[in-house]
């Protein structure tokens, strides 16, 4: 009785040691950028993330927004490659643009995005189109 008692337990800490390492939170975050006052909201794991205003869209893993401001570039896709690295694809939320980026966790403040093949990401900025730089760094809040 006492053996079965302690393989029980045994088991049960085992167990419980490997659900903890499977959840990870490397990509489900909300991630900042202060220079071009863009944000990422991303949940790659459950993609369960909405987003405010166009919830018409459903759950998605993620989202680029630009702060007080409701255009925003959705991410339809994705897939981890690895803990420190996924590759994204995205729409503007009109359907008109898309592109291929790589989100990549430098440690675990610092991220960055890489657009890859497709259009450049362009947000409204004081009336106009303002172009994303291709690499953009983005710290975690």
């Amino acid at each position: 009785m006492v053996r079965n008692i302690l393989v029980t337990m045994l088991l049960l800490c085992c167990s419980t040691g490997l659900y903890a390492q499977q959840d990870s939170t490397t990509f489900r975050a909300y991630l900042y950028n202060n220079e071009y006052n863009v944000y990422l909201r991303i949940n790659f794991y459950k993609q369960d993330v909405t987003i405010p205003g166009q919830e018409l869209y459903g759950p998605l893993p993620g989202y680029l927004g630009k702060q007080y401001n409701s255009f925003c570039w959705v991410i339809t896709s994705c897939e981890i490659k690895n803990d420190h690295e996924a590759t994204l694809q995205l729409i503007n939320d009109f359907g008109s643009e898309d592109l291929t980026a790589t989100l990549t966790r430098q440690n675990d403040s610092i991220y960055v995005l890489r657009q890859g093949a497709g259009n450049t990401i362009k947000v409204p900025n004081k009336g106009k189109w303002q172009k994303l730089p291709k690499t953009l760094t983005f710290k975690r809040r």
